[in-house]
């Protein structure tokens, strides 16, 4: 939609877990950038896309395997600076005339990288002699370099740890500067695009809100477009940019399933049809899928329930409505790099995402998908930008089946009440300490067993509730926020003095891997 008006970025996907955080890191310093897999270069794409830049990702790969994946020809020869990260280094050098092979000794975490030559990619980062943090992934390492390349940084496992041909402005690094654990690596990549490649870094979310009102009047001309809203982030942000592009064309459909949080359903109504004045149908179905999800304890099959009857819902309406042409959704840029396997093959990275199931075919609509751009810290940057509430804006992200995926074991009215009451507390006493923004996620779990305790001098039998709160940088991975013992203390005396029906709290300090964020 925005990129031909825009500098922009290569990143050639190899099938790191990480290629995502490469994208997010350009992205942070105002490049446009788009993840491709390798397998899909081709001289048309490199032509149309016009790239001022290259980035190769790290991959599972090694080069000396039968098969392994190659660097479309065509890139080498765009005239234009490339940066290769782990796998992406090693197939850069092997193509190029050097070689690389499998290392008695490994790097895998933290090591120590000292920089041996100055270069623009360390400026303002260090010089010969210093030495930095970085995080190496790496059983295979180069062994010599192409013609043309020097070593410009060494680690003890790696002495061809960075190298460069500074004529062709080809670099290339073994340790991954996308991730959090390379303290040095968003300054670096910045360093590829700003100071190696020229680009002035003029992607911004003012200059993307205003090609995305004109994309859609495009698109839409003068029809109508329904869209589910469900009062989390990505459909809040959606709904009032398509309001602001189309206004009365549009239709909002809120289908109140009974698995919002406190007040939530109240909430969205006001702010949507009372303060932005939206075309918006509230589908009041609590009842519906209580009864439908009677007995039912096994959280797949929940889902399954919850979406199919949305779906059935929101189609029903969208008939009523009638005439619609489009259907607008919150697909991000995740959605449609995860929805695409690298290697062409089947992989289990491949999310099954609500966002591109199969409603369009069934009603038979066009796509409205103005986010598909997007990573979720840009929604956010976008929902500011349109001047969106604070409140929706910064709130965490809220799972689709809603609390059904917080109730482990059967779903009752009486459990989500009280799951309400104590969520309620929890996240107002996370900001009373002003906790909120340093968290990306907080909530309460109701389990699926009773406890004994005592209450004045009566003898109790009731529900345990978990808290779960988990730092992360985008959901991949995600560690629990430690607490100090004294805030636990007081929720926990909070909830069970003002939530009747429960009388033991406990926290969880599962981390992701090997937990989940959320527990069903």
């Amino acid at each position: 939609m925005t990129t031909a008006l825009h500098e922009r970025v290569l990143i050639i996907d190899f099938g790191s877990q990480v290629t995502k955080l490469i994208a997010r890191r350009v992205r942070e310093s105002g490049v446009y950038c788009e993840v491709h897999p390798f397998n899909k270069i081709t001289d048309e794409l490199l032509s149309d896309y016009a790239p001022g830049a290259v980035i190769l990702s790290g991959g599972p790969n090694s080069v000396g395997q039968t098969k392994s994946p190659r660097i479309h020809d065509a890139v080498f020869k765009l005239g234009v600076p490339l940066l290769g990260i782990c796998y992406g280094q090693m197939a850069m050098v092997e193509q190029l005339g050097g070689s690389a092979e499998g290392a008695d000794e490994r790097e895998f975490g933290r090591a120590e990288l000292e920089i041996v030559k100055d270069s623009p990619l360390f400026s303002g980062i260090g010089t010969p002699g210093s030495k930095h943090t970085v995080w190496m992934s790496h059983g295979d390492r180069v062994n010599a370099l192409p013609e043309g390349f020097e070593i410009i940084a060494k680690s003890p496992n790696a002495p061809f740890a960075v190298s460069q041909d500074s004529a062709r402005k080809f670099y290339n690094v073994m340790f991954h500067p996308e991730v959090a654990h390379t303290p040095i690596g968003a300054q670096l990549l910045k360093n590829f695009t700003h100071k190696i490649a020229g680009l002035k870094g003029d992607w911004t979310m003012a200059a993307f809100k205003d090609e995305a009102i004109a994309a859609v009047r495009k698109q839409v001309g003068d029809g109508k477009v329904i869209c589910g809203l469900s009062g989390g982030v990505d459909s809040s942000v959606v709904a009032v940019l398509l309001n602001e592009a189309i206004g009365d064309q549009l239709t909002c459909v809120f289908v109140d399933t009974g698995m919002m949080r406190k007040n939530e359903a109240e909430e969205v109504i006001s702010l949507f049809s009372t303060h932005y004045n939206i075309n918006l149908i509230h589908v009041d179905a609590q009842d519906k899928f209580l009864d439908l999800l009677e007995g039912v304890s096994d959280p797949e099959q929940k889902r399954k329930i919850i979406g199919k009857t949305f779906i059935d819902l929101f189609e029903i309406q969208a008939k009523n409505i009638g005439g619609a042409k489009f259907l607008a959704q919150g697909t991000l840029y995740p959605d449609v790099i995860e929805s695409v396997s690298f290697d062409g093959g089947p992989s289990v990275t491949i999310k099954s995402h609500h966002n591109v199931g199969g409603l369009p075919e069934r009603m038979d609509m066009a796509l409205v998908e103005p986010l598909r751009e997007l990573f979720k810290d840009e929604v956010r940057d976008l929902g500011r930008e349109l001047g969106l509430d604070p409140a929706f804006v910064e709130r965490h992200p809220f799972p689709g089946p809603g609390l059904a995926i917080r109730c482990p074991g059967e779903i009752t009215k009486e459990k989500l009440d009280l799951l309400r009451e104590a969520d309620a507390i929890y996240l107002s006493q996370i900001k009373k300490h002003n906790l909120y923004n340093e968290i990306w996620q907080a909530f309460a779990v109701i389990l699926p067993v009773k406890t004994v305790g005592v209450m004045g001098d009566s003898r109790t039998y009731e529900h345990v509730l978990a808290l779960r709160a988990v730092t992360s940088s985008d959901g991949m991975t995600a560690d629990y926020y430690p607490f100090s013992h004294e805030f636990l203390g007081e929720t926990a005396t909070r909830i069970i003095n003002e939530v009747q029906g429960v009388n033991r709290v406990v926290y969880d300090i599962t981390s992701k891997p090997p937990g989940t964020i959320e527990w069903e």
